[in-house]
């Protein structure tokens, strides 16, 4: 259950609700099938799966939950040909040229035959709050994705004072230093070989596989552009890709907690979840604290203004 892409939010407040009263405050929003006329519904569901009841699960003073969304899957294309077809039907009928407000009625009478015969999918959405750090961590690499997390979030609560970290070095710049001089790159982060290179006119360099302390990335970078995105490892313990905009990437763990997780007692799917979930905060805090650090540490007077 480790999260692969982490989006971080800074509450500007503490988050005081407990376990038992965020399920309370969830089931209000509980997830709901699509009804007969819904092209989507979305809701909360357990974090555990279907065999459990509650909409969320803590372990380390972090709350994790989860979220559902339905979609029907209806392409364009389809509602087009429908309509198309009753068009000609109609012109060919009754000899006369259907004009733009009657198409408008035939394809709405169209998607009220379709969308109840509509195949749908599904999807699922994960985010846990670090309540002793004052973090929200959601688990995807779409922004348009944690946003509508978070917004869904605060209307269920009724409010969510979060916003993205901020800090007092730039991240580009102090990536971008690392690749310059290898001697500034703090000694428990290992670079690996894949980078993102990004100009200020948009032009951008996908690295994969290089080294990255060659001459021809230093190439790009005397040239101005930044590093934007950059993989690395941490302690031995995690790979990861650090982007500007404080976003964990492609998360993997290696070989040191890979053993620890392995030495764990596990005979069931909860305790495997405990286990993993116990971990996975523990070493994010620590990774996330860290970063904080190398990028100068975060900027209490943003945040103060923004309260």
């Amino acid at each position: 259950m480790w999260f692969k892409n982490i989006h971080i939010y800074r509450f500007l407040r503490p988050f005081t609700l407990s376990a038992e009263a965020l399920h309370e405050q969830l089931t209000q929003d509980a997830f709901h099938p699509c009804g007969k006329m819904d092209m989507e519904s979305l809701g909360w569901v357990p974090p555990l799966g279907r065999h459990s009841e509650s909409l969320v699960h803590s372990i380390n003073n972090c709350i994790i939950f989860s979220a559902r969304k339905e979609e029907k899957i209806l392409p364009a294309t389809v509602v087009r040909d429908f309509v198309n077809e009753k068009v000609e039907e109609i012109e060919t009928q009754q000899m006369r040229k259907v004009r733009k407000r009657e198409k408008d009625e035939i394809r709405e009478q169209i998607l009220l035959d379709l969308i109840p015969r509509a195949f749908s999918r599904s999807s699922y959405l994960s985010a846990y709050i670090d309540v002793t750090n004052g973090w929200l961590l959601i688990d995807t690499p779409s922004d348009k994705k944690a946003e509508e997390l978070i917004s869904f979030l605060r209307q269920t609560l009724g409010s969510l004072p979060v916003v993205p970290p901020k800090v007092q070095k730039a991240p580009a710049n102090v990536m971008t230093q690392w690749l310059i001089n290898q001697n500034d790159c703090p000694a428990d982060i290992e670079l690996a070989d894949a980078c993102v290179l990004t100009d200020q006119e948009g032009a951008v360099v996908n690295c994969k596989r290089q080294d990255l302390l060659a001459e021809e990335i230093h190439g790009h970078l005397e040239a101005g552009k930044l590093v934007t995105r950059l993989a690395v490892e941490w302690h031995e313990r995690l790979g990861l890709i650090l982007d500007d905009g404080l976003v964990i990437r492609r998360l993997q763990t290696l070989d040191l907690i890979n053993a620890q997780v392995d030495d764990a007692n596990i005979e069931t799917p909860e305790q495997r979840f405990d286990a993993d979930f116990a971990i996975m905060t523990l070493e994010l805090a620590a990774l996330i604290k860290r970063m904080f650090d190398i990028f100068g540490g975060e900027d209490e007077a943003a945040y103060a203004s923004m309260k």
